[in-house]
């Protein structure tokens, strides 16, 4: 009788994606969770502002840039997960959730995991080779960023807010290569998509508090204790109030602000039923804003197609 395949060959607790990491070739399962191909969840968050830049600035016919970036999405996603884990390996064995980690638990060596580090990397290199050359330095500036990401939950109680620069540098990205003007509706975009990172990687941190604690690992999560549901309220909220500063800039009419009613409702939702004593509850929280990135993606395509040209 064939023994089955451990959970631990599977995924972490979080896996999403069970059933399919166990159709893939037994050596093949350790880098497909190392790259987190088994969670989805967070190319979506990388993709959605990259989504989001190229819809208000009025790109909405240029779908096949949108599905590029996706793809850019999906390979720089995985390649800053193999960076973390790679960096992070010791702290990894320390907390429940990420000991199981590939890297973290030896089932990749470090010389392996660079090498598909930068197989990922040459993934987006191609990706990065479709945008033209004002796009790609801006693409090229968040480098620095992502190579200091790991290091910060080190060095301060707000990763969060780093994660945030990092994670919504796509926004930038994609309004450059649409256009160049309307600055200030780009900063206020981007500014907004900075707060709600924070809110929503606070709600992911609140699954880890008690290892983070113990191991020294620092997070907002921590930091604001038993005001975590009126800390994440108070970052969608300013994430709100600068998407509707960017629509205004836009479009300086107050129909316009009607597309965000169906964020707002959504992010309002998440803080409402948050429980953060339940990780799942965190977890589920946490997830819910693949949606909200997309109802945001809506809502920029209705601004930006009927905003200055």
């Amino acid at each position: 009788m064939t023994e089955p395949t451990p959970l631990s060959d599977l995924g972490v607790p979080d896996t999403q994606h069970r059933g399919l990491v166990s159709l893939l070739p037994s050596p093949w399962r350790p880098y497909a969770m190392l790259a987190r191909f088994d969670r989805p969840i967070g190319w979506w968050l990388l993709f959605w502002p990259c989504a989001w830049g190229v819809l208000l600035a009025g790109g909405e016919s240029r779908w096949g840039l949108v599905l590029w970036l996706l793809l850019g999405a999906i390979a720089m996603r995985g390649a800053g997960c193999v960076y973390n884990d790679i960096v992070d390996a010791d702290l990894d064995r320390k907390v429940a959730r990420t000991a199981s980690r590939p890297v973290a638990s030896g089932r990749v060596s470090k010389q392996a995991a660079w090498t598909w580090l930068l197989s990922l990397c040459m993934v987006g290199l191609v990706v990065l080779l479709q945008l033209r050359w004002q796009a790609q330095l801006v693409a090229l500036g968040s480098l620095a960023l992502v190579a200091a990401y790991p290091f910060m939950k080190r060095v301060t109680w707000w990763p969060q807010a780093w994660l945030g620069l990092v994670f919504t540098w796509g926004s930038l990205v994609g309004w450059v290569e649409i256009r160049g003007d309307h600055l200030g509706a780009l900063a206020a975009l981007y500014a907004g998509s900075i707060a709600w990172c924070i809110g929503y990687d606070t709600i992911y941190a609140l699954q880890d508090r008690e290892d983070d604690a113990l191991v020294g690992i620092r997070s907002s999560a921590l930091r604001l204790g038993t005001r975590v549901r009126l800390g994440v309220a108070g970052f969608y909220g300013l994430a709100v109030a600068l998407w509707a500063l960017a629509f205004w800039a836009m479009r300086p009419d107050w129909v316009a602000l009607v597309a965000l009613l169906p964020v707002a409702v959504h992010l309002g939702f998440q803080v409402l039923t948050l429980d953060p004593d339940d990780g799942d509850n965190a977890l589920v929280r946490f997830r819910s804003n693949r949606d909200a990135g997309l109802v945001m993606a809506l809502a920029c395509w209705v601004v930006g197609n009927a905003g200055i040209v």
